[in-house]
Protein backbone atom coordinates (compact mmCIF):
# COMPACT_ATOMS: atom_id res chain seq x y z
CA UNK A 1 0.00 0.00 0.00
CA UNK A 2 1.61 3.37 -0.56
CA UNK A 3 2.30 5.78 2.03
CA UNK A 4 0.09 8.61 2.96
CA UNK A 5 1.65 11.74 2.63
CA UNK A 6 1.99 14.85 5.52
CA UNK A 7 -1.39 16.89 4.05
CA UNK A 8 -3.11 13.19 3.39
CA UNK A 9 -2.22 12.49 6.88
CA UNK A 10 -3.51 15.77 8.85
CA UNK A 11 -6.78 15.80 6.60
CA UNK A 12 -7.56 12.62 7.94
CA UNK A 13 -6.94 13.61 11.34
CA UNK A 14 -9.39 16.13 10.95
CA UNK A 15 -12.48 13.90 9.76
CA UNK A 16 -14.24 11.02 11.98
CA UNK A 17 -15.29 8.59 10.02
CA UNK A 18 -17.70 7.21 12.44
CA UNK A 19 -19.92 10.71 13.23
CA UNK A 20 -22.50 11.82 11.15
CA UNK A 21 -22.22 15.62 10.34
CA UNK A 22 -25.08 17.77 9.65
CA UNK A 23 -25.30 19.83 6.45
CA UNK A 24 -23.43 23.09 7.76
CA UNK A 25 -21.02 20.94 9.46
CA UNK A 26 -20.10 19.26 6.64
CA UNK A 27 -19.52 21.76 4.33
CA UNK A 28 -17.42 23.81 6.56
CA UNK A 29 -15.05 20.22 6.98
CA UNK A 30 -14.78 20.10 2.92
CA UNK A 31 -13.62 23.90 2.71
CA UNK A 32 -11.29 23.09 5.59
CA UNK A 33 -9.66 19.77 4.30
CA UNK A 34 -9.63 20.89 0.82
CA UNK A 35 -5.95 19.83 -0.06
CA UNK A 36 -6.68 20.84 -3.78
CA UNK A 37 -4.88 23.84 -4.81
CA UNK A 38 -7.78 24.88 -7.63
CA UNK A 39 -11.33 25.09 -6.71
CA UNK A 40 -12.82 21.99 -5.89
CA UNK A 41 -16.06 20.79 -6.81
CA UNK A 42 -18.33 18.82 -3.99
CA UNK A 43 -21.03 16.31 -5.40
CA UNK A 44 -24.22 15.63 -3.20
CA UNK A 45 -25.43 11.96 -3.45
CA UNK A 46 -29.14 11.23 -1.67
CA UNK A 47 -30.41 8.04 -1.00
CA UNK A 48 -34.07 8.47 -1.46
CA UNK A 49 -35.46 4.93 -1.40
CA UNK A 50 -37.45 5.49 -4.77
CA UNK A 51 -36.86 2.74 -7.44
CA UNK A 52 -36.23 5.01 -10.42
CA UNK A 53 -37.55 1.89 -12.87
CA UNK A 54 -41.46 2.66 -11.58
CA UNK A 55 -42.57 5.79 -13.38
CA UNK A 56 -44.77 7.02 -10.32
CA UNK A 57 -41.68 7.09 -8.12
CA UNK A 58 -39.66 8.82 -10.93
CA UNK A 59 -37.65 12.29 -9.51
CA UNK A 60 -36.74 15.02 -12.10
CA UNK A 61 -36.57 18.80 -12.21
CA UNK A 62 -34.60 21.39 -12.62
CA UNK A 63 -33.79 24.22 -10.46
CA UNK A 64 -31.84 27.54 -10.51
CA UNK A 65 -28.91 28.18 -8.31
CA UNK A 66 -28.74 32.08 -6.12
CA UNK A 67 -24.93 31.97 -7.62
CA UNK A 68 -24.43 30.06 -10.73
CA UNK A 69 -22.03 27.08 -11.23
CA UNK A 70 -19.36 28.96 -11.97
CA UNK A 71 -18.90 27.09 -15.54
CA UNK A 72 -20.65 28.45 -18.88
CA UNK A 73 -22.78 26.00 -20.79
CA UNK A 74 -22.97 26.24 -24.67
CA UNK A 75 -26.57 26.31 -25.61
CA UNK A 76 -27.93 25.07 -29.07
CA UNK A 77 -31.69 26.76 -29.52
CA UNK A 78 -33.55 25.09 -31.94
CA UNK A 79 -36.15 26.90 -32.95
CA UNK A 80 -38.23 28.48 -35.66
CA UNK A 81 -36.84 31.47 -37.45
CA UNK A 82 -39.23 34.07 -35.79
CA UNK A 83 -37.83 33.21 -32.51
CA UNK A 84 -34.03 32.48 -33.45
CA UNK A 85 -33.41 36.86 -33.18
CA UNK A 86 -35.01 36.31 -29.62
CA UNK A 87 -32.58 33.60 -28.60
CA UNK A 88 -29.75 35.12 -30.07
CA UNK A 89 -30.26 38.31 -27.59
CA UNK A 90 -30.51 36.45 -24.74
CA UNK A 91 -26.75 34.34 -25.84
CA UNK A 92 -27.54 31.43 -27.06
CA UNK A 93 -24.56 30.35 -28.39
CA UNK A 94 -25.94 27.92 -31.60
CA UNK A 95 -29.74 28.92 -32.69
CA UNK A 96 -31.02 27.13 -36.00
CA UNK A 97 -32.97 24.13 -37.02
CA UNK A 98 -32.12 21.95 -40.05
CA UNK A 99 -28.37 22.83 -40.76
CA UNK A 100 -27.85 21.98 -36.69
CA UNK A 101 -29.84 18.77 -36.74
CA UNK A 102 -27.87 17.87 -39.57
CA UNK A 103 -24.42 18.82 -38.07
CA UNK A 104 -25.74 16.42 -35.12
CA UNK A 105 -26.89 13.87 -37.52
CA UNK A 106 -23.60 13.97 -39.07
CA UNK A 107 -21.91 13.67 -34.93
CA UNK A 108 -21.67 17.50 -33.91
CA UNK A 109 -22.40 17.07 -30.35
CA UNK A 110 -20.16 20.38 -29.08
CA UNK A 111 -23.28 21.71 -26.85
CA UNK A 112 -24.01 21.77 -23.01
CA UNK A 113 -27.83 22.08 -23.00
CA UNK A 114 -30.27 22.26 -26.27
CA UNK A 115 -33.03 23.80 -26.13
CA UNK A 116 -36.32 23.75 -28.62
CA UNK A 117 -39.70 25.37 -29.48
CA UNK A 118 -42.73 22.58 -29.52
CA UNK A 119 -43.29 23.61 -33.12
CA UNK A 120 -40.01 21.79 -34.05
CA UNK A 121 -39.80 19.16 -31.58
CA UNK A 122 -41.28 16.75 -34.30
CA UNK A 123 -37.85 17.06 -36.13
CA UNK A 124 -35.78 17.22 -32.76
CA UNK A 125 -37.31 13.89 -32.33
CA UNK A 126 -34.83 12.47 -36.02
CA UNK A 127 -31.92 13.16 -33.75
CA UNK A 128 -33.45 11.27 -30.44
CA UNK A 129 -31.00 8.41 -30.55
CA UNK A 130 -28.16 10.88 -30.85
CA UNK A 131 -29.01 13.65 -28.24
CA UNK A 132 -31.15 10.76 -25.32
CA UNK A 133 -28.32 9.01 -24.14
CA UNK A 134 -25.71 11.73 -23.82
CA UNK A 135 -28.41 13.62 -21.61
CA UNK A 136 -29.14 16.19 -24.22
CA UNK A 137 -32.46 15.88 -25.48
CA UNK A 138 -34.82 18.51 -25.19
CA UNK A 139 -37.43 17.49 -22.86
CA UNK A 140 -40.55 19.77 -20.95
CA UNK A 141 -40.26 18.44 -17.45
CA UNK A 142 -36.51 20.84 -17.43
CA UNK A 143 -37.85 23.68 -19.20
CA UNK A 144 -36.29 22.85 -22.34
CA UNK A 145 -38.96 22.86 -24.50
CA UNK A 146 -40.28 26.10 -24.39
CA UNK A 147 -42.05 29.17 -26.12
CA UNK A 148 -40.43 31.54 -24.18
CA UNK A 149 -36.33 30.26 -25.97
CA UNK A 150 -35.43 33.85 -24.34
CA UNK A 151 -36.30 33.29 -21.03
CA UNK A 152 -35.04 29.68 -21.17
CA UNK A 153 -31.27 30.17 -22.21
CA UNK A 154 -30.92 32.93 -19.56
CA UNK A 155 -31.74 30.76 -16.93
CA UNK A 156 -29.22 28.10 -18.14
CA UNK A 157 -26.30 30.48 -18.44
CA UNK A 158 -27.34 32.22 -15.28
CA UNK A 159 -26.74 28.89 -13.50
CA UNK A 160 -29.45 26.41 -13.76
CA UNK A 161 -29.24 22.72 -13.30
CA UNK A 162 -31.16 19.38 -13.85
CA UNK A 163 -31.84 16.89 -11.63
CA UNK A 164 -33.56 12.97 -11.83
CA UNK A 165 -33.52 10.13 -9.97
CA UNK A 166 -30.74 7.44 -10.79
CA UNK A 167 -29.85 4.17 -9.78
Amino acid sequence: MAKLTKRQKATQGKVDPERLYTLEEAVALVKDVNIAKFDASVDVHVRLGVDPRKADQALRGSVTLPHGTGKSKRVLVLCTPDKEQEARDAGADFVGLNDFIQKVTDGWTDFDVCIATPQVMGQVGKIGRILGPRGLMPNPKTGTVTMDVGAAVTDVKGGKISFRVDK
